[in-house]
C-alpha cells in the first residue's frame, strides 16, 4: 500500500499537476505579499509599491520571451536539448545584466515617473530586473523539457519566499523601500532552485547553426515583442479610464479589473503545461483545442459564480466601497475569460513563430484605445474592452485553426518554418 501511494505521489509530482498546485500556490503566495503591503504600508506607500510591481510586471516581458524560446525550440527539436540549453544559458545572463544596466541607467527617470522620491528604490528595480530575467530561461529549459516537478519548485521558489521575507520586512519597517528589498530578495531564491536543477552539464550534441545565439536572441526578441503587445492589451484600459472618468468611477473600474485578472491568470497553469505540446507540428491542434476548452470552461465557472454570488466576489474586489460595481461583476469576469483565452492564442502564435498574426493585437490595442477614449461611463468602457477582446479572439482562432488544419507528421528543425511566413 506504502509504494503503490508512493507510487502515485510520483506520478502526480512528475505530471501537469503538480504545476496547477504550485502556481496555485505562487498566485496566493503574491496576493498575500499584496494584501499585506496595502494594510501595512498605508496608501501613500502602497500606491507606490503598485507602480514599481507593474512597471517590473512590463519588464518582465523578456524573462517570458526568453521561457517561450527556450520551450519552443526544446519541444519541437529535443535531438539539440544540450545545444539549446547552452545557448539559452548564455543569452539568459547576457540579457539579465544587459536589462540591470539599462533600468539602472533608467532610474533617475523612472524616480521622476512614478513619483518615488528615492533614488535607492528605483535603483533597486533595477537589482530586481536581474534575477527576474535568469530565471525565465531557466524555466524554459524545464518547461520545453516537460520536468514539470522542479519547474513547480521553481514556481513555489518565486512566491513564498517573497511573501515571507517580504511580509518580515515590512513589519519591521512598513515602507516602500523595505518591500521591495524583500521582492529582490524573494527573486534570488528561484534563481539559485533553477541553478541547483540545471547544474549537470549536457554531453555536446550534434551541433547547428538554426539554434546558435544569434537566431536564440532574434526568436528571444521577437516573442517578448509579441507578450508585450498582449501586455499592453490587457493593461491599458485602466489608464483610459483614468482619463476619461472621475476619480471615483476610474476605482470603480479599477476595483472590477481585480476578478478580470484573477480570471485571467486562473488557468496559468493551462498555457504552461500546454505550451511545450503546441511547439510541436504532430500535436499542436489537439493541444490548442483542449487548452481552449480548459480555459473557457474555468472562464464560464467564474462567471456563474460571479453572476450567482456577486457578493462572496465582493470580497475579492475590495468590500463594501465598491458595492456600486457589484452588478457588473459577471462581465468583468467575462472580460478575464476573454483575455485568458487571448493569452492562451497568443502562445500558440510563439509556438509556431507566427510573425504577422501579432500585428492583430497592436491594431486592437490602438483601436482600443481610440473607442475607450469616446466613453463617458464604466458600462460604456466595458463594453468597448469586450467587444475589442471578443473580436480579437474570433480573429486569431480563426488564423490559429487555419494554419494548423493540416498537422504535419514531421518534427520541425528550424525556428523559422512556412508556417511562420503564412501568420
Amino acid at each position: 500500500m506504502v509504494n503503490q501511494s508512493g507510487s502515485v505521489l510520483q506520478r502526480i509530482l512528475r505530471s501537469g499537476s503538480s504545476i496547477a498546485v504550485a502556481m496555485a500556490v505562487m498566485s496566493i503566495a503574491t496576493y498575500g505579499f499584496t494584501m499585506i503591503a496595502a494594510r501595512m504600508l498605508g496608501p501613500g506607500s502602497y500606491g507606490a509599491l503598485v507602480a514599481m510591481m507593474n512597471t517590473l510586471l512590463v519588464v518582465s516581458v523578456l524573462q517570458l520571451g526568453l521561457q517561450a524560446t527556450a520551450a519552443r525550440r526544446i519541444s519541437s527539436t529535443p535531438d539539440h536539448v544540450a545545444q539549446i540549453e547552452q545557448n539559452i544559458l548564455r543569452v539568459t545572463w547576457r540579457a539579465s545584466l544587459v536589462l540591470g544596466v539599462v533600468m539602472l541607467a533608467l532610474s533617475p527617470v523612472v524616480n521622476q515617473v512614478l513619483r518615488l522620491d528615492s533614488m535607492p528604490t528605483a535603483i533597486l528595480m533595477a537589482l530586481i530586473a536581474v534575477p527576474m530575467t535568469m530565471m525565465g530561461g531557466q524555466a524554459g529549459i524545464l518547461q520545453g523539457e516537460r520536468r514539470w516537478y522542479p519547474l513547480a519548485v521553481l514556481y513555489l521558489a518565486n512566491g513564498v519566499p517573497r511573501l515571507l521575507i517580504g511580509w518580515a520586512l515590512i513589519a519591521w519597517r512598513p515602507d516602500e523601500f523595505t518591500a521591495m528589498v524583500g521582492v529582490a530578495l524573494g527573486q534570488v531564491i528561484p534563481v539559485l532552485v533553477g541553478w541547483w536543477t540545471l547544474r549537470h552539464t549536457r554531453q555536446p550534441g550534434i551541433d547547428t547553426t538554426d539554434h546558435r545565439l544569434r537566431e536564440v536572441v532574434r526568436e528571444t526578441l521577437h516573442n517578448s515583442q509579441a507578450l508585450l503587445a498582449f501586455f499592453a492589451l490587457s493593461n491599458v484600459d485602466i489608464i483610459v479610464a483614468r482619463n476619461v472618468l472621475d476619480d471615483h468611477a476610474a476605482g470603480l473600474y479599477a476595483g472590477g479589473l481585480i476578478l478580470s485578472k484573477a480570471v485571467l491568470f486562473l488557468p496559468q497553469f493551462v498555457v504552461v503545461v500546454a505550451f511545450p505540446t503546441m511547439s510541436t507540428v504532430s500535436e499542436r491542434r489537439k493541444a490548442l483545442t483542449r487548452s481552449l476548452t480548459a480555459v473557457a470552461l474555468l472562464g464560464a465557472g467564474a462567471t456563474i459564480g460571479a453572476a450567482v454570488l456577486p457578493e462572496l466576489a465582493m470580497i475579492f474586489v475590495g468590500g463594501a466601497e465598491y458595492a456600486a460595481i457589484e452588478p457588473k461583476l459577471w462581465l468583468f469576469a467575462i472580460l478575464g475569460t476573454f483575455l485568458s483565452m487571448l493569452q492562451l492564442l497568443v502562445y500558440a502564435v510563439i509556438a509556431r513563430q507566427g510573425q504577422h498574426s501579432i500585428h492583430l493585437v497592436w491594431v486592437t490595442l490602438a483601436c482600443m484605445v481610440a473607442l475607450g477614449l469616446t466613453t463617458t461611463s464604466v458600462s460604456g468602457l466595458l463594453a468597448v474592452v469586450i467587444g475589442a477582446d471578443a473580436v480579437l479572439f474570433a480573429a486569431l482562432l480563426a488564423v490559429s485553426y487555419w494554419i494548423v488544419r493540416h498537422p504535419a507528421p514531421v518534427q520541425e528543425t528550424a525556428p523559422r518554418t512556412t508556417e511562420a511566413a503564412a501568420a
